[in-house]
């Protein structure tokens, strides 16, 4: 099972036609072929339609919205509408609505709001899983299942309590297991029965919030059952489907970088990726392009599904500006260069009413196709014609990976010391900017992936330590490969238990050094590293946390230029093997993580496609045939030239264009050259 089967990229989004009128059916479908849109996702939020009662099932509509899109023409993603759950469900069986970490009950109300452990909600949602799919599952437009959306939060009631125990029973075996892992001899915190073992919240071991636990392990543990428990409700509506859709693909759309949920645990029950694509502020050009490359390397570098975004603002935060023109074009393309075989907004008609209403849409309230968010619309869709099925199935050819695991971000955040002020997130961001400025390819990546293909590994932050990966990392090394750690990594064992020996742990052979102390300061506070190779010098800032590395066999790199540890190593490289692992103790800036990233990928002689071009971002796709697929993105708001480093076609315009030819990107343009 793979991806679905379509002809070309798919093109479209959310469509929910239950909210309208039907007379206004057909005024969508005439402007959804006006934007060559030929993708619908239906049904995500209908619990409460196709089931009005716990004894009753009602189809009627939904039939005639399944049937309109497939007589349009169109390719269905049809979900299992368990999105969220109805009101009688939630007044019949009061257990269905989930406790919050502070310890309350909630009533019914928003979306997010069903326990996962609750047996009636996983019986009802299994069931409804299961008629939609026996319903339509014939249905030629139905090309995927979608189950659920956007799965997230946490409940912490009686039920999640008794399946926590029974996730740690089978973890564990026993308890004197779990007391040894958990370290409770601390504070007295022996366990002597299964049953007085309580859920980590504010009203057990959390103080100022769900980062502040007295026992990190009890809480990482948790963090690990709610995961497994969102995803058993998966699981039960992908099994309800499999009983009479046994060949189509299943999903669910994922969040990106969505701390709650370990997502590499998803990843081998869904049989393609998807997500939804919502970033922050109009500057995340490099964010964006990390997290389409972690939604890739789920499944081994098999191209994904970019199953939301939205084609002008959204409406769920303080402030939600409004995609400049050619932004939504450009982004949209972003996620093709990563690995897209889909483009699809939330959503194709705005809603009327409740929260989303101010949402940006293809179609808005009134129904115009001569607004601007329109015409970008249909001028994308035109060029996804144009393009066709092209890049279909294509991969990247990356020779660096970077590692991304969700234990390493848990553990740091909710670690007593040495600072709070050190993010996951950002630290990863860093490391890979340096990448994505430099044109480099890059699989984001489990710690579990298979390394052995790879010329240079980056572990940024790698907090924890798990299994054999000590040993695989050396291998990279060992074989003439390079791997990149950074401050914080090998800290801790997957129990979140320090290591008894040096600092950085199991990683310390290979980085050639050890550390005895750390310094965490204020944010304003700088020490200056001094960054040198050769005749090659930076001098770049450090903030937040400064490492106290003492060389065994490592060479230094880079030193500190301030307080009492002045002139004492910041940055090291050990020979080890063929090859070298590099420690960078300190939170450089990003200019002095750009240097040192570029000093590494130097010594592989691995080409950078346009390093010194701010703004031009460069990703290549290969197809299975071995045609070649090089995207130009301009992230400029002004024209850049460049010279062309390849000769092929602009796929988008049908230009020739030849190896050492000057061309003109303008502002926010895409240039996709296919080349053999």
């Amino acid at each position: 099972m793979s991806l679905p089967a379509v002809s070309k990229v798919a093109f479209g989004g959310d469509y929910n036609p239950e909210q309208w009128p039907e007379e206004v059916w057909a005024q969508d479908y005439q402007l959804f072929d006006a934007a060559r849109i030929d993708t619908v996702t239906l049904g995500v939020f209908d619990w409460a339609l196709i089931q009005p009662a716990e004894d009753r099932y009602d189809f009627a509509m939904f039939d005639r919205i399944v049937q309109r899109a497939a007589d349009e023409g169109r390719n269905v993603c049809l979900a299992t509408a368990t999105g969220a759950h109805p009101a009688w469900l939630a007044r019949a069986y009061p257990e269905v609505t989930r406790t919050d970490f502070e310890g309350r009950k909630h009533r019914y109300g928003q979306r997010h709001n069903a326990c996962p452990s609750s047996p009636v909600f996983r019986r009802l949602s299994r069931e409804l899983a299961r008629r939609i799919a026996q319903r339509y599952a014939g249905n030629p437009a139905v090309v995927a299942w979608h189950v659920g959306n956007e799965y997230g939060g946490a409940c912490y009631c009686e039920l999640c309590a008794a399946g926590f125990r029974d996730w740690l029973r089978k973890q564990y075996g026993s308890l004197e297991a779990l007391n040894a892992a958990w370290y409770t001899t601390f504070w007295s915190h022996t366990f002597t029965d299964w049953d007085e073992i309580e859920p980590p919240s504010a009203l057990t071991e959390h103080w100022r919030g769900p980062d502040h636990t007295a026992f990190q392990g009890i809480t990482l543990d948790y963090l690990r059952f709610m995961s497994d428990a969102l995803l058993a409700n998966f699981l039960d509506e992908k099994a309800a489907i499999r009983e009479s859709s046994p060949d189509l693909p299943v999903t669910t759309n994922f969040m990106g970088m969505y701390r709650p949920l370990d997502y590499h645990r998803w990843a081998s029950h869904l049989d393609f990726a998807s997500w939804d694509n919502y970033p922050p502020d109009d500057t995340s050009q490099a964010r964006m392009a990390f997290t389409h490359d972690l939604m890739r390397g789920l499944k081994d570098g098999q191209p994904f599904w970019l199953m939301e975004q939205t084609p002008s603002c959204t409406a769920c935060r303080d402030i939600n500006p409004v995609k400049r023109p050619g932004v939504m074009r450009l982004w949209s393309w972003q996620a093709v260069a990563h690995g897209a075989d889909s483009v699809l907004f939330f959503q194709l008609r705005a809603s009327r009413g409740a929260s989303e209403k101010y949402h940006g849409a293809v179609i808005g309230h009134a129904g115009r196709a001569d607004t601007r968010v329109f015409r970008e619309v249909a001028e994308l869709g035109a060029q996804l014609q144009r393009l066709g099925g092209s890049t279909l199935g294509a991969r990247t050819p990356a020779c660096v990976a970077m590692l991304f695991d969700w234990d390493s971000w848990w553990a740091l955040e909710i670690s007593d010391g040495p600072s709070r002020l050190v993010r996951y997130q950002p630290v990863v961001l860093a490391y890979y900017t340096a990448l994505w400025q430099a044109g480099v390819d890059v699989d984001v990546v489990p710690a579990t992936a298979d390394l052995s293909r790879y010329d240079v590994v980056l572990v940024p932050a790698l907090h924890m330590l798990k299994g054999d990966l000590a040993r695989r990392l050396e291998e990279v090394a060992t074989r003439g490969g390079s791997v990149l750690a950074t401050f914080l990594s090998g800290r801790v064992d997957e129990n979140d238990n320090a290591f008894l020996m040096d600092v950085p742990g199991p990683l310390g052979p290979l980085m050639g050094i050890r550390i005895d102390e750390w310094d965490a300061r204020e944010p304003e506070f700088v020490n200056p590293v001094r960054l040198e190779s050769g005749t090659d010098r930076l001098d770049a800032d450090a903030r937040l946390l400064f490492e106290l590395v003492i060389p065994q066999g490592a060479e230094t790199v880079g030193t500190y230029q301030a307080d009492f540890y002045a002139g004492t190593p910041a940055v090291t490289r050990n020979r080890f093997g063929s090859g070298h692992g590099w420690y960078v103790a300190a939170g450089l800036d990003q200019e002095g993580v750009s240097w040192v990233v570029r000093q590494v990928l130097a010594d592989h002689d691995i080409a950078l496609r346009y390093p010194d071009v701010s703004g031009l971002e460069t990703t290549l796709r290969v197809a299975p045939d071995g045609t070649r697929f090089l995207f130009l993105l301009n992230h400029r708001d002004e024209p850049v030239e460049v010279t062309a480093g390849h000769t092929g076609t602009d796929l988008l315009t049908g230009t020739q264009v030849r190896a050492g030819q000057r061309i003109t990107l303008d502002a926010r343009a895409v240039l996709v050259l296919r080349t053999q």
